[in-house]
């Protein structure tokens, strides 16, 4: 699995050899409290952006109206006896907010601490918007995570999709989070204009590098309203097909996995504003699942590495998490063949509780 470093170990018994490797099972979050903030703060509109059309807020909502609807779903949590949540700040550019909404929005979080009514919050920001100052000023607000929107470290994709700063300042920017005690999120966008699948692996491995504890996917859409649409028009884009974005974030999902650190979604969330708006890309609704699929084939194909030669008429048998049976097999069993291709079909794979892949070779 190179990039994931997962660690084999091998072991024989009454005739058998195994190797395994631990799998982590979902990551047990605390709720979270939404606040949308779509371009919110932006200095710009990149080529890829319709944060309207990715959140289904619409721009024109108010800060007021916003935050007095979170205030709203907060009590009403409260009401129903429901534990405190964690405020999110997502979209936007949270602290390149003007003084008097970034002010509001801090105010907010703080209040509603104060009140039992969240844990921590945490928000989501562009890598050249933030600095110690700023960073200071969220610690003490009760912020426990920032998110950066940091889409590619490589000089040559941020350019061509006007983000504004370089893969220098975007490392640096999360330096600066990863040191001042908050947790790092890194949002990486695999298949923008340029950018391979090896350039995505290499963000990948430069953001764990860096501090993040946890990534975010989100393969690049194209979507109607964006400058990326003119160019997917006029031919001058083609978004990554399915087949190679599945297999490209399996890759990135075991890396992150291999560091300790989890990705917290992958691909854009479902909606109607999205639906209309979707004019090509690798969207699909079941996306994270059909990568985890894949992720567990790509480890158990190395696993088979760690078996050594072995007799063409030996057996193979897996064990697996019961929490892994619901994407094993693939969306709809499009995985099957390729299992079967590795030498397992489903009589030689067995759940059980044990957070661990084992494969068993039987000879």
């Amino acid at each position: 699995m190179g990039d994931a470093r997962l660690m084999i170990a091998a072991s024989r018994f009454r005739g058998a050899r195994s190797v395994a490797v631990p799998w982590p099972a979902p990551v047990s979050r605390a709720p979270i409290a939404p606040v949308f903030l779509p371009h919110f703060g932006c200095p710009r509109r990149c080529l890829f952006c319709a944060q309207e059309a990715q959140t289904g807020v619409a721009a024109k909502a108010g800060l007021p109206g916003l935050l007095g609807a979170a205030r709203a779903r907060l009590a009403g949590r409260a009401a129903r006896g429901l534990p405190p949540a964690e405020l999110a700040f997502y979209g936007g550019t949270f602290t390149a907010l003007p003084g008097e909404a970034l002010g509001a929005c801090l105010e907010f979080a703080e209040s509603a601490r104060r009140a039992g009514l969240i844990s921590a919050f945490r928000c989501s920001t562009r890598p050249d918007a933030v600095d110690k100052a700023v960073l200071a000023r969220l610690s003490a607000a009760g912020c426990a995570t920032v998110e950066l929107g940091v889409q590619s470290f490589a000089d040559a994709a941020l350019a061509g999709v006007g983000r504004g700063y370089t893969g220098a300042q975007a490392r640096a920017a999360c330096s600066l989070v990863a040191a001042s005690g908050m947790g790092l999120v890194v949002q990486l966008l695999p298949g923008m204009p340029g950018g391979g699948p090896g350039d995505f692996l290499a963000d990948v491995r430069a953001a764990l590098a860096l501090g993040a504890r946890a990534l975010r996917f989100y393969p690049c859409l194209v979507l109607e309203g964006t400058a990326l649409a003119a160019l997917w028009r006029a031919g001058a884009y083609a978004p990554w097909d399915m087949e190679t974005t599945l297999e490209t974030l399996a890759r990135g999902w075991l890396a992150a996995h291999g560091a300790g650190a989890a990705v917290l979604r992958m691909g854009v969330a479902p909606g109607e504003e999205l639906a209309r708006a979707l004019l090509a890309g690798p969207w699909h609704p079941a996306l994270g699942s059909r990568v985890l699929g894949r992720a567990l084939l790509l480890a158990t194909s190395e696993l088979t590495r760690g078996l050594g030669p072995f007799q063409e008429t030996a057996r193979l048998a897996l064990d697996a998490p019961a929490f892994t049976q619901g994407h094993f097999w693939g969306h709809a069993g499009e995985l099957r063949e390729r299992w079967a291709a590795l030498g397992l079909r489903p009589g030689d794979v067995r759940f059980g509780p044990e957070p661990l892949l084992r494969l068993r070779l039987e000879e």
